[in-house]
């Protein structure tokens, strides 16, 4: 049969034909405002260190993450989520909750000078452990589980204070967002709102964020805590229960190795605004087999980014997002 004979449905290469037609027929894509940008904060004055294992990405002290959300506001992203990296590190990670380290100031800037930006912190100690783990560990060294609760609660409760609009607690443990909600109601932050690491994957993709954050476990591992690779019902009574403990907006991490993860998700909880990590690993192994000359950097970001979205998340947070709003912006223009 002749393409001429064929019946108009199942005539496809016109609506392929050229960048504009794809365009106009586009059924997913991306403007930027998705966009979620991370950054890794660090106490002190004009200080930017290279993170060896994610290109282009630095460690920021307060000025230096100022000019970098300066750039990104320009593009468009008005998001940003910040992981702090202490000086000092003990067994209870107490630099996490202390009105002086580099998040709090870092969110008491951002808000004096960027009314308009949000700023969403991570809450966990794994950071700001000695050890590494993402809590307070019992004398057989391992993580106890409720009374991590209270130092999760406080740390939330002085990023509150600071002026952040939105926590992420990250731990995984059971009953930290019934918790940290308890806490940030009974100290006068009921409108701050939490972003629930709902489904967190014990993923082999968060090597170069633990170069990053310095927050490599001195041993074992989080297994314990963080969720297995093969569960996906897991995963959505663990959603489940973070929306009932208080759960704001929800999150799946990683996002490339569990799309059907992320799809599972936003349709059994359309009501609640899903968010999807584009972890360090799939940022790092892109950059790497880019700088090989085996894909092009800016056409896979671009797909990988596209992906995550057409599979239902609301919103990406992702160390390539200023990156892809100059090259969307750029393509737009």
């Amino acid at each position: 049969m002749s393409s001429s004979a064929l019946p108009d449905f199942q005539r496809f290469r016109p609506l392929r034909s050229t960048a504009e037609v794809r365009w106009l027929n586009a059924e997913t894509g991306l403007d930027g405002t998705e966009f979620v940008y991370p950054m890794f904060l660090i106490n002190g004055e004009n200080r930017r260190e290279s993170v060896p294992s994610m290109p282009g990405i630095a460690r920021l002290s307060t000025d230096e993450a100022m000019r970098e959300t300066e750039l990104a506001l320009s593009l468009g992203i008005d998001r940003f989520l910040f992981f702090g990296v202490p000086d000092e590190k003990d067994a209870t990670g107490s630099k996490a909750w202390s009105p002086d380290e580099a998040v709090q100031r870092t969110v008491f800037e951002l808000r004096r000078r960027f009314p308009a930006a949000v700023a969403i912190t991570d809450v966990c100690m794994c950071e700001y452990t000695d050890h590494g783990h993402c809590g307070k560990l019992t004398d057989n060294g391992e993580v106890d589980n409720d009374a991590t609760l209270p130092l999760l609660a406080s740390a939330a409760v002085s990023h509150a204070d600071a002026g952040a609009q939105v926590v992420a607690p990250s731990a995984m443990m059971d009953g930290q967002v019934a918790a940290i909600r308890a806490a940030l109601n009974d100290t006068g932050h009921k409108n701050v709102k939490i972003l629930g690491y709902s489904a967190k994957y014990a993923s082999a993709f968060y090597g170069p964020f633990r170069d990053a954050a310095d927050s490599t476990p001195s041993f074992g591992d989080r297994r314990s805590y963080q969720m297995a690779t093969s569960q996906q019902i897991e995963a959505m009574n663990e959603i489940e229960a973070d929306i009932a403990e208080g759960a704001d907006y929800i999150m799946v991490k990683p996002a490339l190795a569990y799309l059907d993860v992320i799809t599972r998700a936003k349709g059994q909880f359309p009501e609640r605004p899903l968010y999807a990590y584009n972890v360090s690993g799939e940022f790092s192994m892109i950059h790497a087999a880019a700088a090989n000359g085996w894909i092009d950097l800016k056409n896979t970001v671009l797909e990988v980014l596209l992906s995550i979205k057409r599979a239902g998340a609301d919103n990406i947070i992702s160390y390539f997002s200023i990156d892809a709003a100059k090259w969307i912006k750029g393509d737009s223009q």
